[in-house]
């Protein structure tokens, strides 16, 4: 098996390269519908996985919407036993470039069913809720994906840009497998990777490029080896659409932090 990126992290009960990858951008423009070639993301994909060892793939039923989940299914199906696949429910997308947290529980509850026809699964291993919605009551949305997790249907449940008081709240009732939220550079302060720290929960880091906009003026190193120095339960999941970007930024991680 090939080399983890930047060595290993435990999340959602897996041992996974610490590095991972972020589907985002295997979409059309704004987010939305059919990557421009299908072909090149399914090979981004499996050259994630086979080619560069990288067992951590997060995507959202929101991509596309629905888009890159499908292309997880066509690109990796069977998967392999060590390749852990998150994904987050509980966003809707009313046009390209739009975003909405919608969590009603019968809505939240029907993407999770959703999101195992597309990815082929009996059960989501990780499941994050990818937005808190204000207008339902906190309690409601994390019940349903608990009540979910008894079903079988959902391994693990984490939460998708969190305050500290909101993680705080959840943890009253419900364990949190990870929180995934914006950390790079230049958004380089962020109060719940202290707090993940200190309740040994993983923090996933979106944006570690900053959309890419840290890389074109340094290259994915520097960005990259600051995330992976801050601490080691910091996670980050770079994405890119090209597979020449996918092998720049496994090569700037591939001998670990400095």
């Amino acid at each position: 098996m090939t080399r983890p990126p930047a060595g290993t992290i435990t999340l959602a009960g897996k041992t996974v390269s610490r590095l991972g990858f972020g589907t985002l951008r295997l979409t059309g423009p704004g987010t939305w519908g059919d990557p421009v070639d299908r072909g090149t993301a399914l090979s981004v994909l499996r050259q994630a996985v086979h080619t560069h060892g990288i067992s951590h793939i997060d995507t959202a039923d929101a991509y596309g919407p629905h888009t890159v989940e499908h292309l997880i299914r066509d690109a990796l199906y069977p998967y392999p036993e060590h390749v852990l696949i998150a994904t987050k429910v509980g966003m809707v997308r009313p046009a390209p470039g739009q975003w909405m947290p919608l969590g009603n529980p019968f809505y939240l509850r029907a993407c999770v069913e959703a999101s195992l026809r597309r990815l082929q699964m009996e059960r989501l291993e990780l499941c994050y809720l990818h937005r808190i919605d204000p207008e339902v009551a906190l309690d409601d949305q994390i019940a349903v994906l608990q009540a979910m997790q008894d079903e079988g249907k959902i391994g693990h449940i984490g939460l998708s840009k969190v305050t500290p008081e909101q993680l705080r709240l959840v943890l009253k009732s419900q364990a949190v497998a990870a929180v995934q939220n914006v950390l790079n550079a230049t958004q380089c302060f962020d109060p719940v990777v202290e707090l993940c720290r200190d309740l040994d929960v993983p923090y996933v880091a979106y944006r570690p490029l900053d959309a890419g906009e840290l890389a074109r003026t340094h290259g994915p190193q520097v960005p990259l080896d600051w995330l992976l120095n801050c601490d080691s339960h910091i996670a980050p999941i770079p994405s890119t659409s090209q597979p020449r970007h996918l092998d720049e930024i496994v090569a700037a991680v591939q001998d670990g932090p400095a």
